[in-house]
Formats: structure tokens, C-alpha cells, sequence
């Protein structure tokens, strides 16, 4: 039986070592002059580099952070016992945010939790931008439940890093 609860573990994203720098100057020029002129829309152009930018052909060595956040994905995904899990990426790579949503209400997931990486306040991507993402996925999944475990409290991280300088 297919389980009707799904999470999306986001994580920041960077781009690929091995990324050309000519493809990443021009997305962020297109960007700026996108956020420049107060587009709500980005161009053609500016939607093919981001796709080719996040799906730069990624492995350990190029992407480190990518592999680091699917082995957390893969640790995680063994204590959610019939609930699936899809590792996601605020930017520069993929799947995005609005790619995992999806996939998982393709899947016929009725029941959304999205969790971040991200774990301390005041940074812009878990402040606003995921919490953006999730809206807008909320509009084109309106009988879904879509929720957002963030923020963590400090008090709980700040148990979690004084276990982990304690040792195993």
C-alpha cells in the first residue's frame, strides 16, 4: 500500500565544482536584473540556465554537499518507516523544492511535512524563500496537507551539538 505521508528534507544547494563559470555568470547577471527591474518572472533565458545549473551531472567529487545531504537522506529515510522521503534543493541544484511537492502528490501523498537542513534563524532561504515555495505548492495542491517544520528550537540544536561534542 502506497503511504499518503511524504517529507521533503531541503537543503541549501551550490553548484557543481565543475560547473562553467560562463553558464553561473550569466544566470546571476539575469537574476540581478531580473530582481533589478521588480520581474515577478524570469526570462526564457534565464529559466534554461537554472535548469542546466541544477542539473549539472553531480558526484561526490564535483558536488560534496549534494552527497552529504543524500547521505542524510538516506539515514533519515530509515526512520520514517512508510512515509517517503525526497531530498530537495532551495538552489543551484536539483530536485527543487516545487519538483519534490510535486512528485510526491503525483505519488498520491496526501500529507506533506517539509524539513530544512537550514537550522538556524534569520537566514533568508528558511525564513522566506522555502516558505514561499511551500504557498505557492499549497495553491496547485489545494487537498493536500503541505506543513513546515521550521523553526527548530535553539534549545533543542544547541542539545544535539553538545551530544556531538560529548562523542559517540
Amino acid at each position: 500500500m502506497e503511504s499518503t505521508e511524504g517529507v521533503v528534507l531541503v537543503g541549501h544547494g551550490g553548484l557543481a565544482a565543475d560547473t562553467p563559470r560562463e553558464l553561473v555568470k550569466e544566470l546571476r547577471r539575469l537574476q540581478r536584473e531580473r530582481k533589478d527591474s521588480a520581474s515577478a518572472h524570469p526570462s526564457e533565458r534565464e529559466v534554461e540556465l537554472e535548469d542546466q545549473v541544477r542539473n549539472w551531472p553531480r558526484n561526490s567529487d564535483n558536488d560534496p554537499y549534494k552527497a552529504g545531504l543524500e547521505s542524510i537522506a538516506t539515514e533519515l529515510r530509515s526512520l520514517l518507516g512508510e512515509r517517503k522521503l525526497i531530498a530537495a534543493y532551495n538552489e543551484f541544484c536539483a530536485p527543487t523544492v516545487e519538483q519534490a511537492i510535486d512528485e510526491l502528490a503525483g505519488d498520491g501523498v496526501t500529507n506533506i511535512l517539509v524539513v530544512t537542513t537550514m537550522l538556524t534563524p534569520g537566514g533568508s532561504h528558511s525564513e522566506r524563500d522555502v516558505p514561499e515555495l511551500i504557498d505557492k505548492a499549497r495553491r496547485r495542491h489545494p487537498a493536500i496537507r503541505i506543513s513546515y517544520a521550521w523553526p527548530f528550537e535553539p534549545a533543542r540544536i544547541a542539545r544535539f551539538l553538545a551530544e556531538h561534542l560529548d562523542g559517540p
